[in-house]
């Protein structure tokens, strides 16, 4: 991605996934990176919970699956962000782990997730995902993408 640093680089031509956020204005601006679209899709996940809670250390109270249909990459990333977003603010659940898994058609999601109250609080909770900027695809070391997160 433009602006990696050599760290990021390094890890990215090892084959390693993650996360970051990025400075953006009023905002949070997420990049994810790794070998395939599923494992990024789960990065940029990760990496929006970690925009605002800290759940490391956090044992998850349910396993929730999610069926999102098959659309455009941008279409999925924003689907996926959007459920975390509507499970927050509508049960109170924060995931503490993602796996996905491309499935006939679509894209099958299991969510870990722990309750709100069980997790150290430690920014301001997404309300939307911006389409503005929004992107994911292949890229010279596997898949990346960016998302911006109103909060």
């Amino acid at each position: 991605m433009v602006g990696d640093t050599d760290d990021v680089r390094q890890a990215r031509q090892q084959g390693e996934s993650g996360h970051r956020t990025v400075p953006h204005t009023a905002d949070i601006r997420i990049e994810a990176w790794a070998a395939d679209r599923e494992r990024c899709l789960t990065e940029a996940v990760l990496g929006m919970v970690e925009s605002f809670a800290d759940v490391s250390g956090v044992r998850p109270t349910a396993v929730d699956r999610v069926r999102l249909a098959e659309g455009s990459d941008e279409d999925l990333l924003a689907t996926l962000l959007d459920e975390v977003i509507f499970r927050l603010e509508v049960h109170g659940q924060v995931p503490v782990d993602v796996e996905a898994d491309e499935d006939e058609g679509g894209l099958d999601v299991r969510l870990a997730v722990a309750g709100l109250r069980d997790v150290e609080i430690t920014g301001a909770a997404p309300k939307a995902v911006a389409w503005n900027e929004l992107r994911i695809g292949p890229d010279a070391y596997g898949w990346s993408c960016a998302v911006t997160i109103d909060a």
